[in-house]
């Protein structure tokens, strides 16, 4: 989990920037993210979900941090098997 601290005397963050960051992730045309949810936590965000790469979890952070820069950020995003299962799956 990777943590931003929050500056000195930083403010909460206000009633709608959950939602101005999900909107953020889920419009934005290079990622049209919709797994990932955001929740208020203390004076910070935390970001739970999972993506398919170590890139694109950064790529997500980058695009957070870059709009909302007096805001902290913990990432918990995990990722997710992107390869073919190496076993034969038995349906009865």
């Amino acid at each position: 989990m990777a943590k931003r601290d929050a500056e000195a005397g930083a403010e909460p963050p206000d009633d709608y920037l959950e939602a101005a960051i999900q909107r953020l992730l889920t419009e934005n045309t290079e990622i049209a993210e919709q797994g990932i949810t955001v929740t208020r936590r203390d004076h910070s965000v935390v970001l739970c979900g999972e993506v398919e790469s170590a890139q694109r979890r950064e790529e997500i952070l980058r695009l957070v941090l870059e709009r909302f820069p007096q805001v902290p950020v913990t990432v918990d995003i995990g990722l997710i098997r992107t390869q073919a299962p190496t076993e034969v799956e038995e349906l009865r």
